[in-house]
């Protein structure tokens, strides 16, 4: 698939985001890419299956090109947050094999179509559904990286391990040889500050 111009430059921050995703997940255990983690539940591989399944909407229903797979937790029939974790039957390699091929359906409609195709988001209100490709690019963008940033802060909270990705973590860490003791004094300092402004504002 070769796109060009503004269209391209879309796809390459949306696939970006997918690629964020998925690099969260790798060297976990089945238990940590599941486990919630957060008040409300987050976890690594259910973050996973929602983006992939809004985007199966997004940039496929939307434009009358339906995915062609059955998502039973989008049934209406299904319980609330049944898209945003994984039951103990679904693997990890079934989620990530769907998104793939969420992204390989998603590409060709983007391919397809101009990005003044117009499209209808039927669970959007009245006034707001009727969009166009570019619009749901921008907004499927938005979402993936939206997501994207959670699973930093889970994974992070996990092992430790943070960044945008493998090669490059995009991370300051002040050249220092011991990365390790850098970060737990610039955390410390961090503290510090916030307590000190604390007292000063009861002050």
């Amino acid at each position: 698939m070769e796109l060009q111009g503004i269209k391209a430059d879309l796809h390459r921050y949306l696939q970006a985001g997918r690629e964020a995703l998925l690099w969260k997940l790798e060297g976990l255990s089945e238990y940590d890419v599941r486990r919630p983690m957060t008040p409300t539940g987050t976890n690594l591989l259910g973050v996973v299956k929602h983006v992939a399944s809004v985007e199966s909407g997004y940039l496929g229903d939307c434009f009358g090109r339906p995915f062609g797979e059955p998502l039973p937790w989008f049934a209406e029939d299904a319980e609330p947050n049944a898209d945003l974790w994984v039951t103990p039957g679904e693997s990890r390699a079934g989620i990530i094999a769907m998104y793939h091929r969420v992204w390989v359906h998603s590409d060709a409609t983007i391919a397809a179509l101009d990005l003044e195709a117009v499209g209808h988001v039927p669970w959007w209100p009245e006034g707001r559904s009727q969009v166009t490709l570019h619009q749901l690019l921008i907004h499927m963008i938005a979402e993936t990286h939206r997501h994207a940033g959670q699973m930093d802060i889970v994974r992070e909270s996990i092992d430790g391990a943070a960044g945008l990705r493998a090669e490059n973590d995009n991370l300051n860490s002040g050249d220092s040889e011991d990365s390790d003791a850098w970060w737990a004094a610039y955390r410390a300092r961090l503290e510090d500050a916030a307590r000190a402004a604390d007292a000063a504002g009861k002050g």
